[in-house]
């Protein structure tokens, strides 16, 4: 039995098509403008050229991992001069360690499909 490539792993995002299906850089395209701010999603570059859309998400995702690391990195030095309660700064420190686990989920995911958007054949 012979082996396949497939791009598919599970890093895959969910709501993205197996590449080569019907539509599945329309459900690329549509996973990757919830990623980024409003304003970029609907620039006509972006839209024709999903690669393009791409690599702006993972741009914007490396940044968020940024700020939820800075986030982590400073909390309990900087949270308590805010006057919250101990108990609210650990969920908070909890919080962002989540979130910064969640977000290296997602730049993974963006690489899979950036990958594999650059692998498809070009489109007519």
């Amino acid at each position: 039995m012979a082996l396949t490539y497939s791009p598919i792993t599970s890093d895959w995002p969910c709501q993205v098509k197996t590449p080569g299906s019907f539509d599945w850089e329309r459900s690329a395209v549509k996973w990757l403008r919830e990623l980024v701010p409003a304003r970029y999603a609907s620039y006509p570059v972006l839209l024709k050229h999903p690669v393009l859309l791409a690599r702006h998400a993972q741009l914007q995702v490396q940044h968020e991992i940024r700020v939820a690391r800075t986030a982590l990195q400073t909390a309990r030095a900087e949270l308590p001069a805010l006057g919250l309660h101990e108990g609210v700064i650990e969920h908070t420190i909890k919080l962002y360690a989540a979130e910064v686990m969640q977000l290296q989920h997602i730049a993974r995911s963006i690489r899979a499909v950036t990958q594999a958007l650059v692998d498809s054949p070009p489109r007519s």
